[in-house]
């Protein structure tokens, strides 16, 4: 078995955690270079994955100077730092995993996507939605015809009270200039979803949204800037900082907000006291939207709607009707996918579990991603989740288009969006 050297850039949550499921199959995978500012997280790495010092950079063009010295790129900073690593590692020939989204404009989605083909490189988008064992059975179930021919799809992403609060208010994606608009950053997971589980183009689509909650109009009556300080509303708001931050030791937040992988309670207050993420929720410089709603037209006539809400558990919703069934499913607890046949008129139950939350591996997404990469990259896949980078950059367009209908308020024709893109 060959095993497939594997760089690093950016060693985040996101970078950290494909790479923990690489160290667990050394046959198949060794990382032997890491390109990291912060020296907690690259120290993480280097010894993890026992990685020399001459190996360990602080920025990724000293390291590709080197020339191709692997066989797989992973790209997991922040959004708008994806692009000039993710073109020059295709213009040195790596085959890449590159965190979603792809860029944070549809310009430079087609560019990086012209470039990967051009070349003949592989380019993985980390959608990794399409790993898990519920959306894989989802279209299984799809294909098979079980349900006849989809005519229509209500799909929800409940991104979670405290999850929208930690990164899309007070975190590093709740400002658009910063990372990228939030149909974007969190929900192109699932518009692609949407695309590969309909297996059809989407032709139209509407949008509405707002940042509504989370803003100065809200804050509470003589609340301070930052939590600590003493807000009138300290003991019953669920989004203190000193108790999701400073009270709570679980190391996932703590680390986010620290930029340490292993945080000290003087590193968190000092953090909780003097940076956005102690600031009063209701007092950030954030400014994407905290809910929003997308109307879409697929190919023969069938339509969806996507839902993606701060205000709810976390958790993904989907119901899908055809013209002899109906499924329902849940991404965030043990409920099992049920299929109603409307010929018998009965339930069919598929025992289904995993957690949706980043934690928790998106239900299985994380590690599936990682489990499909090697096979893919050694030309012996045979399944049907790992999209292309054209694929990849299709639903990303479509997202784009989205989110153009919202600030437009205007039915958007998906084709002639992307016509317009490649010709102007």
């Amino acid at each position: 078995m060959k095993q497939l050297k594997v760089v690093l850039i950016g060693a985040g949550n996101r970078g950290t955690t494909y790479t923990d499921y690489m160290a667990s199959s050394p046959e198949k995978f060794k990382v032997v270079a890491v390109a990291e500012p912060i020296e907690s997280r690259r120290q993480h790495i280097k010894e993890l994955h026992n990685i020399p010092d001459d190996m360990c950079f602080t920025d990724y063009k000293p390291l590709f100077e080197l020339g191709k010295i692997a066989d797989i790129v992973i790209i997991a900073t922040m959004d708008r730092d994806h692009f000039e690593p993710a073109m020059k590692a295709i213009e040195l020939g790596y085959d890449l995993l590159l965190e979603k989204p792809i860029t944070p404009t549809p310009e430079e989605c087609i560019a990086l996507t012209d470039a990967a083909v051009k070349n003949n490189v592989k380019v993985v988008i980390c959608t990794v939605l399409r790993y898990t064992y519920m959306f894989s059975k989802l279209k299984e179930i799809i294909d098979s015809g079980k349900i006849g021919k989809v005519m229509s799809v209500n799909h929800e992403e409940g991104v979670g009270f405290v999850h929208h609060s930690h990164s899309f208010v007070r975190g590093r994606w709740g400002n658009s200039e910063r990372s990228s608009v939030m149909l974007l950053q969190k929900s192109c997971h699932d518009i692609d979803i949407l695309q590969w589980l309909i297996g059809k183009r989407c032709r139209q689509v509407q949008s509405f949204g707002h940042l509504s909650y989370f803003n100065r109009d809200n804050a509470p009556k003589g609340s301070p800037e930052y939590c600590i300080e003493g807000c009138p509303e300290y003991d019953t708001c669920p989004y203190n900082a000193v108790k999701l931050y400073f009270d709570d030791k679980g190391y996932w937040y703590r680390r986010a907000i620290t930029n340490l992988y292993y945080p000290t309670d003087d590193d968190v207050m000092k953090t909780i006291t003097t940076e956005q993420p102690g600031k009063c929720i209701f007092k950030c410089d954030n400014d994407v939207v905290d809910h929003q709603t997308v109307n879409m037209l697929f190919e023969d006539n069938i339509t969806v709607t996507f839902t993606m809400s701060a205000f709810t558990a976390e958790g993904r919703y989907i119901d899908i009707m055809g013209t002899k069934g109906h499924v329902r499913a849940v991404l965030g607890d043990d409920s099992p996918i049920k299929v109603y046949n409307s010929l018998n008129k009965e339930y069919e139950e598929i025992p289904c579990s995993g957690s949706n939350s980043i934690t928790g591996g998106h239900g299985g997404g994380d590690s599936g991603i990682v489990e499909t990469l090697y096979d893919y990259m050694m030309g012996e896949y045979t399944g049907c989740s790992i999209p292309t980078i054209e694929e990849s950059c299709y639903s990303h367009l479509v997202t784009f288009a989205a989110e153009q209908a919202r600030v437009d308020n205007k039915i958007i024709d998906v084709e002639e969006y992307i016509n317009n893109l490649k010709t102007n």
